[in-house]
């Protein structure tokens, strides 16, 4: 059996919706802390098996629907890239 893979992914809220780094730190409001971060836009996780993309501005939401569909393929939920915040 493939092992499918949907990592989640954090975009800019720039004209562009580029990646935003794991390593880009944000206050508890969600204002950036990391000098010319645009700040974030949305969470994004797209698997692999290419049936299943989730875009949503809270990171909780998309983190549980990507785990979701990892356990519909009968494996389980690897961690978000980043780790917990």
């Amino acid at each position: 059996m493939a092992r499918h893979t949907a990592p989640l992914r954090a975009h800019h809220a720039d004209p562009q919706n580029t990646v935003c780094p794991p390593d880009h730190r944000y206050t508890t409001s969600g204002k950036p802390l990391t000098p010319g971060c645009p700040g974030r836009a949305y969470h994004e996780a797209t698997c692999s098996c290419g049936a299943f993309t989730c875009r949503a501005g809270a990171k909780t939401y998309v983190d549980e629907q990507r785990k979701r569909h990892l356990l519909a393929h009968g494996q389980p939920a690897v961690p978000a890239a980043g780790g917990p915040r």
